[in-house]
């Protein structure tokens, strides 16, 4: 830096040498040259530009007012003097840095959520999750479902969606859920058959409830569920549980729903 403030009225630096040892970049000096923020005193005869020692002096202030964030026209105020009160525009830029460190605290801190809930799927304790899915919730199920489907669009999808959620958004989910393993065990219990319009409302209402609760749902991927949670073990004594043979009545009914809409579900994949 000694070496720039030596520059005499005569000789001058470049704006290359400029460039690099206040390290802004020569398209910078020529746009403050061009706004009449800093301009050079010298020129060679070949009209390149020279910077004297007082040109340095200058463009010194001016980095360090940009490095504490003031604007090209506040830096400009400030140097013109022009009846601006330097205290009081640097407590303002101050202020203006609180307020985004704050904002970057925030965002760190949604970046930590988001991270959490690609990794661990519900961001609850241990004690959350059973008093909010029931006692026959598996606190490991989440990290059984990340291990089998963690590279996939929906669990990404899940993860979005659960880490801006607090434990009274996912009780009301969960109470969403329980009303509907209601409605498909009174549909069970009046006689309700697969393929009729009650049943196909109530494929449509699973439809929209996993949809809003986890991931977008589309039918043929409503089948394969269909399948899982007749032959999972742990899905069919869920339903089961409701009532007994639901797992399958669930099951048939989204297949008879997929007919009518034109998908075999023999040969539905997840789509």
């Amino acid at each position: 830096m000694g070496s720039m403030l030596d520059a005499t009225d005569t000789d001058g630096l470049t704006v290359g040498h400029v460039s690099t040892h206040l390290g802004v970049t020569v398209r910078a000096l020529h746009h403050w040259d061009d706004i009449g923020l800093a301009r050079p005193s010298l020129r060679t005869t070949a009209g390149y530009r020279l910077y004297t020692a007082g040109d340095l002096e200058l463009l010194q202030r001016i980095v360090v007012y940009r490095e504490v964030g003031l604007g090209l026209d506040g830096i400009r105020a400030v140097l013109d003097g022009s009846g601006t009160d330097v205290a009081a525009a640097l407590r303002g830029q101050r202020t203006q840095v609180a307020e985004r460190i704050d904002r970057l605290q925030e965002l760190s801190v949604g970046l930590d959520r988001m991270i959490d809930a690609h990794e661990r799927g519900l961001l609850l304790t241990v004690e959350q999750q059973v008093a909010i899915f029931g006692p026959q919730w598996d606190p490991d199920w989440p990290a059984q479902a990340r291990q089998r489907y963690g590279d996939t669009e929906q669990w990404q999808q899940f993860a979005e969606r659960s880490a801006s959620r607090s434990p009274e958004q996912w009780q009301a989910i969960a109470d969403t859920l329980a009303d509907f393993d209601r409605a498909l065990g009174d549909a069970m219990d009046s006689g309700v058959t697969p393929g009729s319009p009650e049943a196909s409302q109530l494929v449509e209402r699973h439809r929209e409830v996993f949809t809003s609760s986890y991931f977008p749902l589309t039918r043929q991927m409503q089948v394969c569920l269909g399948r899982m949670f007749e032959a999972d073990p742990e899905f069919a004594a869920h339903y089961d549980g409701i009532r007994a043979g639901l797992a399958t009545w669930f099951r048939q009914s989204i297949d008879a729903s997929a007919r009518a809409h034109s998908i075999d579900p023999d040969t539905a994949t997840w789509q």
